[in-house]
């Protein structure tokens, strides 16, 4: 197997860590592969879109979701180093409103499956960051939605170095007992 798998605290959302094969040359390894996917973390779903986005330290994206047409991401850092999270929000759920965060980077290598029903988002805790993430859906606009990333009844522990910065989606988000959940 070229993938270790963990499971976090919520359920479906797991940390996926390749085998890096190094040498004085470099290093190698699959960022994905369909087979072990399937086998090892989420069957029978397809990507459909490749994001790759850049941001400067200080920036939190998120807590982003779409209402219809959720998306499962798969996502990982090239270069630099962010704080990764993800909020519960399948009313459902024992996890509903729950957090799960880490330390996603270039060195560390480790990528995060996100399931659809959860908010998402990233802290840029280096000097930039360039952070991809493969989706099962297409973006819909009028479909997305933002949870506030500092909302209390939340609670997540952002690693922040001063006040973030943010889109006025982000600063705009709802709080989890006011906002559409699945």
């Amino acid at each position: 197997m070229a993938i270790q798998v963990t499971a976090t605290s919520l359920s479906g959302v797991k940390i996926i860590e390749p085998k890096v094969f190094g040498d004085t040359r470099g290093f190698f390894f699959e960022s994905y592969n369909a087979r072990e996917f399937a086998e090892h973390v989420a069957p029978g779903l397809e990507f459909v879109q490749d994001n790759h986005s850049r941001s400067m330290k200080g920036v939190l994206r998120g807590m982003h979701y779409q209402i219809r047409h959720p998306q499962g991401k798969l996502v990982r850092v090239v270069s630099g180093e962010v704080y990764d999270v993800v909020v519960d929000l399948r009313r459902d759920s024992p996890t509903f409103g729950k957090w799960e965060g880490l330390h996603l980077s270039a060195d560390n290598k480790r990528q995060l499956w996100v399931p659809p029903g959860f908010a998402h988002g990233f802290y840029v805790t280096s000097d930039s960051a360039e952070f991809l993430y493969k989706t099962t859906d297409y973006w819909y606009p009028e479909h997305e939605r933002s949870l506030l990333w500092n909302d209390s009844d939340v609670g997540v522990e952002w690693p922040l170095d001063g006040i973030p910065t943010l889109a006025d989606k982000d600063a705009a988000g709802g709080l989890l007992k006011e906002i559409e959940v699945y």
